[in-house]
């Protein structure tokens, strides 16, 4: 088969390989139908992922047809077609029992990270009953690649844990496809603004089609005086951090309120500096994590009821033997107007 793998960092190549076999009992073979590239893909291409190693087969996303199942398995058969989770979980580790999928004794995030991955044309998950969804009869599947990872991820991570509540002022740092997925699901909770901070006028005309009920371009005005201003020199209840990068998070710690939230969803490479100095006597709340993938069951409902649509995030659809000029078009993303490719095979 042919798959997209890291070869050390800035370098990858699209390779034959072996297709993967049944490992374990509880192991499910897919063939990979649609993926695509996440940020975090490109975050182990510049080195910024060291337990990443040459030789692994990148990719956490995507949907496809059940080929081959363990003796184990019980909810799958070969066939069935099936949304793959960017987190395994085993379902009964203490971790798992808890719903912290993402530190399962036995799986959490390993595809493209420390097993191969679905940006192949088969993938091997492991734990396949508790890490594989079935896909409802006539759903979206461009629609369905996106709650493999961004959706719950900016839910999750962004949302939940940036304590979203009904009437909130809410700013959104980074209008990528995480940042986007944070400002639809947000809508979950009627905020009573939504804020998005990005350099790129076009997404930022995008995050107004989106729900954005304000806009502000770095660079071209000063974004924590601006906030301040449509705020009453209070700050904003809920600052979530969607990039990665310090200045991005230093800007959350400007712009949050007394009493309010920093949720850091971002993957950092490099340190970054908290200004508890000036944070301590806030009384605010700071979070980040690993998406657990625990409200996938919930997005896929409030999909099939058309509550919310994440297919409007795909803005390229490309063969997934054109996965290398696909890199170079999600590399270059401003440049692109690209927001998430979907890769068919």
């Amino acid at each position: 088969m042919k798959a997209l793998v890291y070869q050390g960092p800035g370098q990858k190549d699209w390779i034959e390989k072996d297709k993967p076999g049944i490992e374990k009992p509880t192991d499910v073979i897919v063939k990979v139908t649609k993926t695509t590239i996440c940020g975090t893909d490109l975050h182990i291409l510049k080195g910024d992922v060291p337990a990443v190693t040459p030789g692994r087969t990148l990719g956490h996303e995507g949907v496809g047809i059940v080929e081959a199942v363990g003796d184990a398995v019980a909810n799958f058969k070969p066939g069935d077609p099936v949304l793959i989770s960017c987190v395994t979980s085993c379902g009964k580790c203490a971790n798992c029992k808890r719903q912290l999928y993402a530190h399962c004794d036995d799986g959490g995030w390993i595809l493209g990270h420390l097993i191969d991955g679905t940006q192949a044309e088969y993938v091997r998950i492991p734990h396949g009953d508790n890490s594989l969804y079935p896909i409802p009869e006539g759903a979206d599947e461009e629609a369905l690649v996106m709650l493999s990872d961004i959706m719950p991820t900016g839910l999750e991570i962004g949302v939940q844990y940036g304590r979203v509540k009904p009437g909130d002022t809410v700013a959104i740092v980074g209008a990528g496809p995480v940042g986007m997925s944070v400002l639809l699901t947000a809508q979950f909770y009627s905020p009573g603004k939504l804020i998005m901070i990005d350099m790129d006028p076009a997404r930022l005309e995008l995050a107004k089609q989106f729900g954005a009920t304000d806009t502000l371009q770095v660079g071209s005005v000063d974004v924590v005086e601006e906030i301040m201003k449509m705020t009453g020199g209070l700050g904003v209840d809920v600052a979530i951090e969607a990039v990665g990068v310090p200045a991005t998070f230093d800007t959350c710690q400007k712009i949050v309120s007394a009493g309010g939230s920093i949720a850091n969803v971002g993957v950092h490479g490099k340190p970054v500096e908290l200004h508890i100095e000036e944070l301590w006597i806030k009384n605010i709340n700071i979070s980040m994590g690993l998406v657990s993938t625990n409200t996938t069951p919930m997005l896929l409902k409030t999909l099939g009821s058309g509550k919310v649509d994440p297919a409007k995030l795909v803005t390229h659809r490309l063969k997934l033997d054109e996965i290398m000029d696909a890199y170079e078009i999600f590399g270059n993303a401003a440049r692109e107007k690209a927001m998430k490719i979907i890769l068919t095979a």
